[in-house]
């Protein structure tokens, strides 16, 4: 039996044939302080068992040690308009993990992001600043930028922590390491998750548990 003959035979019965479900908006991880796209392995990995295509998976590479506001945001902007391009999807998820919150949040609030993106994820982010930024911001500007209280949180914060359309969430951990307080992650209109059990900084990026709920979240 040919398409065309069961299309004629569904349109005989009063059926409609079968609409093809629509690609899940393509999902760009950002990666932290001197790091790398590899870090985002096994969560890309519960992506793709998850029923995500390959191509809706992307992961940003960028110089931590640069400004937030005067180079990242921009640089973030522009990948973000390529994804797009490539995809033909109308908005992209973001999903980044600690220092990777400010240039992608920037970009959100001030750089245009707020009609460009439909869910914004924060895996232990210093979104209040982070005093352990004090041991390197003396060289490093992306250290300087995580400090409480700089120029980048400032401005961050002086307004709505959530703004525009944007669905937020953040996951944080009791024994994060590198987030002092751990409560600085959490921001006012978003979701704010403690994560189950005593993850480390970096466990947060392949925590099943944390996988499975930033997934829903997409979803959402």
């Amino acid at each position: 039996m040919t398409l065309l003959s069961v299309l004629l035979a569904a349109t005989a019965l009063g059926a409609s044939p079968a609409r093809a479900t629509p690609p899940p908006n393509p999902v760009i991880f950002v990666h932290g302080r001197n790091a790398g796209p590899g870090v985002w392995g096994a969560m890309r990995a519960d992506f793709l068992r998850a029923g995500y295509p390959e191509d809706r998976l992307d992961a940003w590479s960028y110089d931590t040690g640069r400004s937030t506001n005067e180079v990242l945001a921009g640089e973030f902007a522009a990948h973000v308009d390529a994804v797009l391009a490539r995809t033909g999807a109308a908005k992209a998820d973001i999903v980044a993990h600690s220092l990777g919150s400010l240039p992608s949040r920037w970009y959100v609030a001030f750089g245009g992001g707020a009609a460009k993106v439909a869910h914004w994820a924060s895996l232990a982010g210093p979104n209040h600043g982070t005093t352990v930024a004090y041991l390197c911001a003396l060289w490093d500007q992306g250290c300087r930028d995580m400090t409480p209280g700089s120029y980048v949180l400032s401005r961050l914060n002086a307004g709505p922590e959530t703004p525009g359309p944007v669905r937020y969430a953040t996951w944080w951990s009791s024994c994060d390491e590198q987030i002092a307080p751990v409560s600085s992650t959490a921001l006012a209109g978003a979701v704010n998750t403690r994560t189950a059990g005593c993850l480390k900084h970096n466990d947060l990026l392949t925590d099943a548990a944390v996988a499975q709920k930033v997934r829903a979240f997409l979803a959402g």
